[in-house]
């Protein structure tokens, strides 16, 4: 069975809590001896997790590029995938879905599913090709919303967006430009929200496949959001509607 590799405390933590039995190894730093990671061994020892002494560099091996915080796990491989047709069968009128478009730095993919499970999002849909998928990096910053949000990797947005389209999504783009905020879009129904890596926005053709684009106000002097606050900030604007209805 494929493993995956977890960096860092949130990613340990959040599968230890989620499911113990899929960890095969902990691998930590022998130097940390802070309560953070004596904590992490009282609950690992507890549920009868192997964990191993490891240095810097074999730490370092296991998760490149990664703040792995002096602890490691491999684990059975658990992210949600969904196929899009069977995402198109689950359509209701409570529907909430996440589009990323171009969205490539795994941090702020892991970062938007992180959010996405906060905000109860039905699944996040991303392009198959030239957009991030899970790896470490994007699994560090999920803490555990990798394991439980269904990600679908589609071949065309575009087409896919006019699919959710015609089984009853109102589909909403981010636009800096757009003229209406997200706080005058109706989102108590079906719904789907479509965000463009940040500084470059949205495609030309995702923005036209959309229903209606919408703007997040601003009233700094920065232009635009990191793409995983944006999705916060126009997620939880779907859940204040939807609570208030």
């Amino acid at each position: 069975m494929k493993n995956t590799v977890l960096a860092g405390f949130h990613a340990v933590g959040a599968r230890l809590r989620l499911k113990p039995e899929s960890i095969e190894a902990v691998y930590i730093d022998p130097t940390r001896r802070d309560k953070r990671m004596r904590e992490m061994r009282e609950k690992l020892f507890a549920v009868g997790v192997r964990v191993m002494n490891a240095d810097a560099r074999r730490l370092d091996g296991l998760a490149p590029d990664v703040p792995h915080q002096g602890i490691v796990a491999l684990a059975e491989e658990m992210s949600a995938t969904l196929d899009f047709a069977d995402l198109l069968d689950e359509i209701t009128p409570d529907t909430l879905l996440l589009i990323l478009d171009g969205v490539t730095d795994p941090r702020n993919f892991g970062a938007c599913l992180r959010t996405a499970d906060a905000a109860g999002v039905q699944a996040v849909i991303v392009p198959r090709d030239r957009a991030a998928h899970m790896s470490p990096a994007a699994a560090k910053a999920a803490a555990g919303a990798a394991e439980s949000v269904p990600v679908c990797a589609v071949t065309n947005l575009a087409s896919a967006i006019m699919e959710l389209r015609d089984a009853g999504v109102f589909v909403v783009g981010t636009a800096g430009e757009a003229t209406q905020s997200l706080y005058d879009v109706d989102q108590k129904r079906a719904f789907a929200w479509v965000l463009g890596a940040e500084g470059e926005g949205l495609r030309q053709l995702t923005r036209k496949r959309c229903d209606e684009l919408a703007s997040i106000p601003m009233a700094g002097s920065v232009e635009s959001l990191n793409v995983s606050v944006a999705a916060a900030v126009c997620l939880y604007e779907s859940v204040r509607q939807r609570r208030a209805k």
